[in-house]
């Protein structure tokens, strides 16, 4: 029972030694750290642990039932780069694991999902990329990081709650901005929003965080952000965290933001109390020494979820947990109000989404007034009818 380190891994301590003659179940984190701009706030930089930390947690709960069910879970932390993730990955699945937490982009994951095949099976904890869950998904990928369309969603739900329809539009102007403001005309059109304009804040590339460099985005984001039609509420996709979290406070019409600043829909937030997520929060601050991270409740989850399956099916077996988790009969508690499950159509975990602000959560989707046949929580993101994904 543990945590042990791999070749290009943060060391995490050992927590016991292995149970005489216990089922022994083995999952890697696997965390692809890319090159790129620090966050535009200094208080969003990553900690060293990210990820790793929520996988420490999940496996020290497993422990705590495992220790009276027969069962060991052990966990191996490995970083690697884009260049060196397929390598490690090979690692991994030489040394027999065949549960793998993977902390990726798009890109990644998918290259990562073709490379292991059957071998393993992959959870993505990062990626939010709706290609992974459509034309690119895999079978061998369970997708515990919500999805942009389901981010979308729950927010577009708030917004039409508040009566707030008419959206402007930000998008960044890099690839992955473009994916995440798809994921917002969808919403719009969903719940009968309107757009009534989209704009482009270029990536120029200059300073961000210089002495200056608030003087100039004063100057700059009412300028930006004059002359538009008509709005309610100024929704940005800024994915690659270039400008977002300088509109509120300076957009030309005093109008509030949401989507990538302001308020933010997530799968986790550091001051969530309800349902016991107090309890939560302080298990994980007492181990890590900080608060939590998204990624850090998406390892933790994905984590969890082959600790559930290893205790209701009292199966050490892979295959065996595989096709449980996969199954009708599967569910997880998430600290979130309800049961989680797996959708068996593209693989996604279905989960109510937070809308935070910097300190707390205003609110949680999806809201009442969304009903569906079979789960309101397949209101948010690409529901069984629309899926372009075949496996």
């Amino acid at each position: 029972m543990g945590l042990l380190a791999g070749a290009a891994a943060l060391a995490g301590p050992v927590m016991a030694e292995a149970q005489p003659g216990a089922q022994q179940i083995r999952a890697a984190v696997l965390r692809v750290d890319s090159p790129g701009l620090p966050p535009i706030s200094r208080l969003d930089l990553p900690p060293e642990d990210l990820g790793f930390a929520g996988a420490r947690l999940a496996t020290q709960d497993n422990d705590t039932t495992g220790r009276f069910m027969g069962q060991d879970f052990e966990t191996v932390e490995i970083t690697a780069t884009p260049e060196t993730a397929a390598a490690e990955m090979d690692k991994i699945l030489e040394g027999g694991t065949q549960f793998v937490v993977v902390l990726a982009d798009d890109a990644t994951t998918l290259a990562l999902a073709d490379q292991v095949g059957e071998r393993a099976m992959l959870l993505n904890a990062r990626a939010r990329g709706d290609a992974l869950r459509g034309a690119d998904c895999r079978a061998n990928t369970i997708h515990v990081a919500p999805s942009h369309a389901m981010l979308a969603d729950a927010l577009a739900q708030f917004l039409m709650w508040k009566n707030w329809p008419e959206w402007l539009l930000v998008k960044g102007s890099h690839p992955e901005d473009e994916n995440l403001a798809a994921a917002w005309r969808r919403a719009a059109a969903k719940f009968g929003a309107t757009i009534v304009e989209e704009r482009v804040f270029a990536d120029t590339g200059g300073a961000r965080a210089t002495d200056s460099g608030h003087v100039q985005v004063q100057a700059q984001m009412p300028v930006f952000t004059q002359r538009a039609p008509d709005y309610d509420i100024l929704v940005a996709a800024d994915e690659s965290d270039i400008f977002a979290p300088y509109l509120p406070y300076l957009t030309w019409d005093p109008r509030p933001v949401a989507g990538s600043a302001g308020l933010v829909p997530r799968s986790w937030h550091p001051a969530m109390e309800a349902w016991g997520g107090m309890q939560y929060q302080n298990r994980f601050e007492k181990l890590a020494n900080r608060p939590i991270r998204e990624e850090d409740y998406q390892a933790w989850l994905a984590l969890r979820i082959v600790g559930e399956a290893a205790t209701r099916t009292q199966s050490a077996d892979p295959a065996e947990l595989r096709e449980f988790i996969l199954s009708d009969q599967f569910d997880v508690a998430g600290f979130k109000g309800q049961k989680l499950t797996v959708r068996d159509w593209d693989h996604q975990v279905r989960q109510p989404i937070l809308l935070t602000t910097g300190v707390l959560t205003t609110s949680v989707s999806p809201q009442d007034q969304y009903l569906h046949q079979t789960s309101a929580l397949d209101t948010l993101g690409i529901d069984r009818p629309e899926t372009e994904c075949s496996f």
